[in-house]
C-alpha cells in the first residue's frame, strides 16, 4: 500500500508556514543589524508595511539604539511623533541618523497624534514613523495597522512594558530591558512559534559609552502607567 505524504506547506502557497517555523512568503523586511536577533524574526528584520510594537521597560532603556541600524539603512524622512523626551542629536547622528533627516511632530492630544501617524503612512513618504503612547485603544492600533499594510515604512509604536498583558493586533511585539552590554529583547508575539526565552543584544555604543571614563551605572526605574518624561532627552 503507497504512503500519501502530506505536502509541505510551502509547496502548496508560498505564505503558507507552519505554526512550529516562522513565517515566511511574501514577508519585506529591514535587517535589525543584530544577527541575533535578526534570526528570531520572520523575515530576518523588521517587517516593513506591518505594525511592531516596543514595550520598553522605561524610556531611554536602549530601545532606539536597537533600531539604529535598520533607521541608519533608510534614506527616505524619519518621523517622530509626539517622543517622551527631546531628540538627542548628536547622539542620533552618532548612530547614524543625521538631523536633517528626521521629522519631529509634537501634538497635545492623543486623536492628533494617532491621526498623524495614520496620515503618514497613507501618503509613504517616511522610510520609518515612530509613535510614542502611553494608553492606546485597540481599535485605534487596528486602525493604525491598516494604515500601515498600505504604506512602504517602517511602523513601530513605543508602549510601556505593562501593555504587554493587553491585546494588540500588531504582527510583531518586543519588550526591551536594559542589560549589561546593551538591552535583552523579550519577543512577545511574532508569526511563528511560541518565543520561550530572551535575546540578548549588544547595543553599538553611544557616544557616551565611548568615553574612555567608566560610565556610572544607573538604576532603572520601571516606567508607571499614566507618568509622562518631560525632562531629559533620548538617542
Amino acid at each position: 500500500m503507497d504512503t500519501v505524504r502530506t505536502p509541505l506547506p510551502e509547496s502548496i502557497h508560498p505564505a503558507l508556514w507552519r505554526a512550529s517555523q516562522l513565517a515566511r512568503g511574501r514577508v519585506t523586511t529591514v535587517d535589525t543589524g543584530y544577527p541575533v536577533l535578526s534570526r528570531e524574526l520572520p523575515g530576518e528584520g523588521w517587517p516593513i508595511g506591518a505594525l511592531t510594537e516596543i514595550l520598553a521597560q522605561s524610556p531611554g532603556s536602549g530601545e532606539i539604539r536597537l533600531l539604529a541600524p535598520a533607521l541608519e539603512s533608510l534614506t527616505a524622512p524619519i518621523a517622530l511623533i509626539e517622543p517622551p523626551c527631546e531628540p538627542c542629536v548628536q547622539g542620533l547622528a552618532h548612530s547614524g541618523i543625521p538631523a536633517e533627516r528626521l521629522l519631529l511632530l509634537r501634538a497635545k492630544r492623543s486623536n492628533d497624534q494617532l491621526w498623524s501617524a495614520e496620515q503618514i503612512l497613507k501618503a509613504s513618504t517616511c522610510g520609518a514613523v515612530l509613535l510614542w503612547q502611553i494608553h492606546v485603544r485597540t481599535d485605534s492600533l487596528r486602525r493604525l495597522l491598516l494604515a500601515a499594510r498600505s504604506s512602504t515604512s517602517l511602523f513601530f509604536v513605543f508602549r510601556p512594558i505593562l501593555a504587554a498583558a493587553d491585546a494588540s493586533p500588531a504582527e510583531l511585539r518586543v519588550a526591551v530591558r536594559p542589560a549589561e552590554d546593551g538591552v535583552s529583547v523579550d519577543i512577545i508575539k511574532r508569526k511563528g512559534p511560541k518565543f520561550e526565552s530572551d535575546v540578548p543584544v549588544r547595543l553599538r555604543p553611544g557616544a557616551t559609552l565611548m568615553s574612555p571614563l567608566t560610565r556610572p551605572r544607573r538604576t532603572v526605574v520601571p516606567f508607571a502607567i499614566g507618568a509622562r518624561a518631560t525632562d531629559g532627552a533620548f538617542a
